[in-house]
């Protein structure tokens, strides 16, 4: 999955407008313009599309977190400048205020089945010896889950 792919999926699943996306940007204090987030959304061969940055996607991310669950008291947290799956998968995790159970409920909705600790190896630190990757299929059916829980539909393709 792309990044472009993770922010179009986003956009879907929770039904924003182009104001609410410029919106969650604006709450982890970025200024985007519509037609960066437009260019963002479109598909990948067409002419205007863009690839969104691993740091702007981490601040959008931020901003979901920042809008769901309220700002931090404090200085904000820096947006990561590299992302991988497991930092976007512990972001929306942190922004939907999930626990275990809530993730793997999830994850059966999208018919993926994933033991308590396969989860919680995804969540550990790089450098911890039963760390693993989060792979494509996992955030993709993640993704779906929270599509079918939240718009009760399948993406259409």
């Amino acid at each position: 999955m792309t990044k472009n792919d993770i922010l179009r999926r986003i956009r879907y699943v929770f039904d924003f407008s182009d104001d609410q996306m410029i919106g969650l940007f604006a709450a982890a204090d970025v200024t985007v313009t519509r037609a960066q987030v437009s260019n963002w959304l479109k598909k990948d061969d067409v002419a205007d599309f863009e690839k969104i940055p691993d740091v702007l996607l981490a601040t959008f991310l931020n901003g979901l977190i920042n809008q769901r669950r309220g700002r931090r008291e404090g200085a904000q947290p820096e947006p990561e400048k590299r992302l991988n799956h497991n930092i976007v998968l512990r972001k929306l995790r942190i922004a939907l205020d999930f626990k275990e159970e809530d993730m793997l409920a999830v994850l059966g909705l999208a018919d993926f089945r994933m033991g308590k600790h396969e989860l919680s190896a995804l969540f550990r630190a790089p450098t911890h010896k039963h760390y693993r990757e989060c792979q494509d299929q996992v955030l993709r059916n993640f993704l779906n889950g929270l599509q079918i829980k939240f718009r009760g539909a399948q993406q259409p393709d």
